[in-house]
């Protein structure tokens, strides 16, 4: 597991595409994603991660050989991501060591839960519904926030706005973005409603050096679990 308890997942798919799909869509939820475009780098680049999420059809080892070979010297979790719906494909993949098997085309909602629930199962402990950033913890299930251990109150848009930074830790995102992500896609108000929400947070979490801003692109969290509490940074 990756520091602060972030979930490293590798994902092996050789279109490049559908690889940078997958790696923003789990980044947005949470996760750490590193993404190889053949078996043999998949081979390598396994050990230093707590899932893989397998695509059978690559350019140098068929997918089922990459889990068999993983499965041999692992026990880190794998899901299959594959066009192929045949019962018996499924049989033989599961037989061979794969956690779950996920049929193309499929949901990003629906492989989330996949991937929590083969977590869950694998008895790694890892709290998927929790982001815990050193002293600041934002609990997903719960809609609760601390820091270092007490609770912060705050509104139900400012936790979604938290969450999406949290989810994102040292990431500059953009304003557009933000506002899509946590207010609507067809969000037409002031963009100033981002900047009262970060306002809040800033003086409600008592660290508003931890959400900072990126000059012409938006904000980003970067948490310090060393500095004691700071005046409030000028502007947005």
């Amino acid at each position: 597991m990756c520091d602060g308890g972030v979930v490293k997942i590798l994902v092996v798919e050789d279109d490049p595409a559908i690889a940078e799909s997958l790696a923003v869509g789990l980044g947005r939820h949470g996760f750490e994603a590193e993404v190889v475009h053949d078996g043999t780098s998949a081979l390598h680049q396994a050990d230093g991660c707590d899932l893989v999420l397998l695509d059978l059809g690559l350019p140098d080892l068929d997918g089922s050989e990459v889990c068999r070979r993983l499965r041999e010297r692992s026990n880190t979790p794998i899901i299959v991501l594959s066009a192929r719906s045949n019962e018996l494909d499924r049989v033989v993949l599961l037989d061979t060591g794969a956690d779950d098997y996920v049929v193309k085309p499929f949901g990003l909602r629906e492989l989330i839960a996949r991937i929590r629930a083969v977590i869950r199962r694998s008895g790694t402990g890892v709290p998927d519904h929790r982001l815990d950033l050193g002293p600041l913890v934002v609990d997903l299930r719960s809609h609760e926030v601390s820091v270092d251990g007490t609770p912060i109150e705050v509104t139900p848009k400012e936790f979604d706005l938290l969450a999406h930074l949290a989810s994102n830790p040292g990431a500059a995102l953009n304003r557009r973005s933000i506002l899509e992500e946590v207010w609507d896609v067809n969000w037409y108000g002031s963009p100033k409603t981002l900047d009262v929400h970060v306002a809040s947070l800033r003086r409600k979490l008592g660290h508003p050096e931890w959400i900072q801003a990126v000059r012409g692109v938006g904000f980003k969290l970067v948490v310090d679990a060393t500095a004691g509490p700071a005046d409030e940074p000028d502007g947005a």
